[in-house]
């Protein structure tokens, strides 16, 4: 069978090798989420037997120090009495 993304061959998943264009769109990718930030949010309940014994809620904000610098600074100017 010929090789590419997913063909199986003798059993196993091929994949191939990502070029240049792929390193480019995840550079880019890495890039906006560093400069832009992203946030991931969820919950998780840990019960017994139908009782609620631990919540956690669960908030991660990924975004470079200096684009979080920033934010905070535009945040600040924002709240001062005009």
């Amino acid at each position: 069978m010929a090789e590419g993304g997913g063909t199986p061959v003798a059993g196993r998943a091929v994949r191939a090798a990502a070029g240049p264009e792929e390193e480019l769109v995840l550079a880019e990718l890495v890039s906006r989420v560093l400069d832009r930030g992203v946030v991931v949010a969820g919950d998780v309940t840990i019960s017994v037997a139908g009782i609620d014994l631990v919540y956690l809620g669960l908030r991660l904000h990924l975004t470079a120090v200096e684009s979080a610098e920033e934010q905070e600074a535009r945040r600040a100017r924002r709240a001062e009495p005009g």
